[in-house]
């Protein structure tokens, strides 16, 4: 015979432990944010040095109350966009602002459940507002982690029909100076270039991995940049190169036209994963400045 306040019991105490579990995980979001927060304030130690031959260009130290729109736009897209993505990018400044002399790119999970369009981010980009050809760009960023998240700092040719231009993707161009895929490792991102081949086929130089010797991208600010020129195109993290591309090649002239920067987190996608049960959300991605260098040799 079946105890009756058992019976009662069971449901009303599996039901509680879901909920401290939930409670848990919000938690765990809300006391990594926390600690983040403290680190990125008195993480602004920047002793960065671009090399000799190199003269400051454009940059956003992101030193201001809010984001500059002189120097940004705020891309608004649906959820499934590009690449299958989960989140839909916003222009709301719950999703990218200026905080303790960063900018931040926060990815909120809005509902209880996985799926398309149950996510929110941003994408930022500077389409319109500057472009250039040929340089140093670097950026100082500490990136989100977790299952599913997709952060990069990249460029696309400026003729892009994206943003009012007249050409597509990818006979525009793309260059990736970093993308990190969480469902890989939290401790790697990857340098690759997108181009249309002498048969208008899309192209790539074939993603390059570099891999901290210890720690995750999350732990603490990496810088990141990208030297380029009419030849060729070197990547480097902490000023390690890892990457390069020789740009000779006549089917390689998306590469000598004007480009514009971008920085989003994506979540979910045909090549980054999907978030799961075991993804915390919200995540950041801070970025301390973004910089723009011109040869002067």
């Amino acid at each position: 015979m079946k105890n009756p306040i058992k019976s009662v019991l069971a449901p009303i105490l599996v039901t509680a432990m879901l909920l401290s579990c939930g409670d848990q995980k919000k938690k765990r979001g809300a006391d990594a944010r926390t600690v983040t927060r403290e680190s990125t304030k008195a993480a602004h130690n920047d002793q960065y040095d671009p090399g000799t031959g190199w003269q400051l260009a454009w940059a956003d130290e992101f030193n201001g109350e809010t984001l500059d729109t002189n120097h940004w736009n705020r891309q608004v897209e649906k959820a499934g966009r590009f690449n299958d993505e989960w989140q839909r990018y916003t222009s709301s400044t719950e999703n990218a602002y200026v905080e303790d002399g960063n900018l931040v790119i926060k990815a909120k999970h809005e509902s209880d459940t996985h799926g398309m369009d149950q996510y929110t981010s941003a994408r930022l980009n500077t389409a319109g507002k500057f472009t250039f050809k040929y340089g140093k760009i670097a950026a100082r960023i500490k990136l989100p982690e977790s299952e599913g998240l997709w952060p990069a700092f990249w460029m696309l040719g400026a003729n892009i029909d994206e943003n009012g231009g007249d050409t597509p993707w990818p006979q525009c161009g793309e260059i990736d100076i970093l993308e990190l895929y969480g469902s890989k490792d939290d401790a790697v991102v990857e340098g690759n270039a997108h181009y249309a081949n002498a048969s208008n086929a899309h192209t790539m130089m074939g993603a390059v991995p570099y891999k901290l010797d210890q720690g995750k991208f999350a732990d603490a600010f990496h810088i990141f940049e990208l030297e380029w020129d009419a030849e060729s195109l070197h990547w480097f993290v902490d000023g390690n190169q890892y990457a390069s591309m020789d740009l000779t090649a006549e089917e390689l002239s998306e590469f000598h036209e004007d480009f514009f920067i971008l920085l989003n987190v994506a979540v979910g996608g045909s090549f980054a994963g999907r978030p799961n049960d075991s993804s915390i959300f919200p995540q950041y991605m801070y970025v301390d400045w973004v910089r723009v260098y011109e040869s002067i040799e």
